[in-house]
């Protein structure tokens, strides 16, 4: 597995084009906004689906113009509203944008398999109640789960302190050479973030 990071938006999210080098397609995790920028990012790879950490709109901001037929778009189940619902997105508190449309497929916990990788799609509830982080290899994309030194919010509506610290005890758990890259900011690495996360 190989992956490119793309900053795009207002809010600098951080959006991953994830490929097997040996394949002609790829997926895209997270595509905030500036789809153009995304497309080219894909180096000619044709797209295959968009996995959503979760459903704020400077995570999904692009998913209107990058789907097409043959293009799912999958979201934890606890999120699927927010990709139709712009107040629940929060698009409509800051542009206003249409519904990204419903998903494709709703998930809860488990493997997915897409463009020839395997994907372990992990529920860590707290920022949104559908937040997830997806474990591909050694690689975890936490969205805005876990940043470097910190975590994500949870004063926004749907947040849950509660829940966003059971899930932070779950990826503390997980193996110190993971390589986390996240929604927003610098990439980090499990073992260095157990002192920053109480």
């Amino acid at each position: 597995m190989d992956y490119s990071c793309v900053f795009v938006g207002n809010m600098q999210a951080n959006a991953y084009i994830v490929f097997d080098p040996a394949r002609e397609d790829c997926f895209v995790i997270d595509p905030g906004a500036e789809p153009e920028k995304i497309r080219n990012q894909q180096e000619g790879r044709k797209l295959a689906a968009i996995l959503l950490t979760h459903g704020h709109c400077d995570h999904i901001g692009a998913v209107a113009e990058l789907r097409g037929p043959g293009v799912p778009v999958y979201i934890h189940t606890g999120d699927a509203q927010m990709l139709t619902d712009p107040k629940l997105s929060l698009a409509a508190m800051f542009d206003g944008k249409r519904s990204q449309g419903e998903p494709d497929f709703r998930f809860s916990e488990g493997t997915l398999q897409i463009a020839g990788i395997t994907i372990s799609a992990m529920h860590t509830p707290g920022h949104t109640p559908g937040s997830c982080c997806f474990l591909i290899g050694d690689v975890l994309f936490s969205g805005d789960t876990l940043f470097r030194r910190g975590m994500g919010r949870t004063d926004l509506p749907g947040g849950n302190e509660t829940a966003m610290r059971k899930s932070l005890t779950l990826l503390m758990e997980l193996d110190d050479g993971l390589l986390v890259c996240p929604g927003h900011g610098q990439r980090t690495f499990i073992g260095d973030e157990r002192k920053y996360i109480p």
